[in-house]
């Protein structure tokens, strides 16, 4: 694939470099994305009616059964040679962020080091009353295990529908962005705030903004660089090119 000379002359050069990922990144690993119509026993029920405090507050059994059936889904699969390629891409980069929405943990398995988890990670469990983290919990099929400090319920570390960002991540995405010399968005449609502001942020304030996404998005006509198809064949590519 033939890139653009003056992108690889400023990814050459770069000191500091964001890369903001989405569902598409994820998807190439064979992970059905958030939206995805449901399967079998979950087929009855949307998405958006169960993440939410609301609906743990319902029927936390319910709310904590569905997590369980996608974290064993997250478990099933690998990072893809996009996820691995910006690994590489971190190692050649002095300050480099990457910012994800997504919740698989899959760059952290990669190996990338300096992530920052917008919507926390389904592997993650924590309290949903003193908010403590647990690697551990109960194999009773019959009840929502609890937390051992509090007697809480647990619930998975993700954020749900009307609930904040963590403030620490959203506050550091945001710093990144507006330091990076160059940034990336990748596999996400640009459309969800306040991620989507990122890329915004990184523009105004100099950055060359690069976009790989399986289609166009409402951020392709702002961006200096983008490239529609699978980031998982894109950025090998890329990194090739660039460094190699």
């Amino acid at each position: 694939m033939d890139f653009p000379s003056e992108l690889i002359f400023f990814l050459r050069k770069a000191e500091r470099v964001s890369v903001l990922t989405g569902a598409g990144a994820s998807q190439e690993s064979g992970l059905r994305t958030f939206r995805d119509a449901q399967s079998g026993l979950w087929a009855q029920y949307r998405p958006e009616d169960l993440a939410s405090p609301e609906a743990f507050a319902r029927d936390p059994k319910l709310v904590w059964d569905w997590y369980a059936f996608r974290r064993e889904a997250v478990k099933a699969v690998r990072p893809n040679p996009g996820h691995y390629a910006l690994v590489e891409m971190e190692k050649k980069i002095p300050e480099f962020t990457l910012i994800t929405q997504n919740v698989d943990g899959l760059h952290l398995l990669a190996g990338s080091r300096n992530v920052l988890e917008l919507h926390g990670n389904i592997l993650r469990v924590r309290c949903s009353e003193c908010g403590t983290f647990t690697e551990t919990w109960g194999s009773d099929l019959e009840s929502v295990p609890r937390c051992e400090t509090c007697n809480g319920l647990l619930r998975p570390d993700v954020v749900w529908f009307g609930e904040s960002l963590p403030r620490a991540e959203l506050e550091s995405a945001v710093i990144a962005s507006r330091k990076s010399q160059v940034f990336f968005s990748i596999g996400t449609s640009g459309v969800v705030q306040p991620a989507a502001a990122l890329a915004h942020a990184a523009h105004n304030n100099g950055s060359v903004v690069v976009e790989i996404n399986a289609e166009p998005t409402p951020l392709t006509p702002k961006v200096d660089f983008a490239f529609h198809g699978r980031s998982g064949e894109i950025l090998p590519e890329l990194v090739k090119a660039v460094w190699e």
